[in-house]
């Protein structure tokens, strides 16, 4: 097993195109698609990576990530954040609130896996 991977993410098609990537390669992927209890969902799985959608209901990603840096045990978690607006002003406020990688949809299946890789050093 590669390693322990939440998916924060409410679209079913990017979670199961996601879930299988990372699966064939050994990832155990879980789901969760509610801003509101992302963290919640954080602190029951301890993943050692987290995909991040910036557009969440009830929640927004960036505010999630915010509150994962601010957190003793998450500051340091790899969190790769994924949206649909590539515009440079949200990359700019994902680096600045300390996304460790941003990737804008549609994204590619390989970048995907190896930004996993890399983030989790494997």
């Amino acid at each position: 097993m590669a390693g322990k991977v939440l998916l924060i993410e409410d679209e079913p098609n990017i979670i199961e195109a996601i879930r299988f990537i990372l699966a064939r390669d050994g990832w155990e992927v879980d789901v969760h698609s509610d801003g509101a209890t992302a963290l919640d969902a954080v602190a029951r799985k301890s993943p050692d990576l987290v995909i991040l959608d910036v557009m969440l209901p009830n929640r927004s990603g960036y505010d999630i990530l915010a509150d994962l840096r601010a957190g003793a045990g998450t500051a340091a978690l790899p969190v790769l954040m994924l949206t649909a607006r590539g515009q440079s002003k949200d990359r700019e406020m994902a680096e600045r609130i300390g996304a460790s990688r941003f990737m804008t949809k549609p994204f590619s299946n390989a970048e995907v896996l190896a930004s996993v890789r890399e983030l989790a050093g494997r």
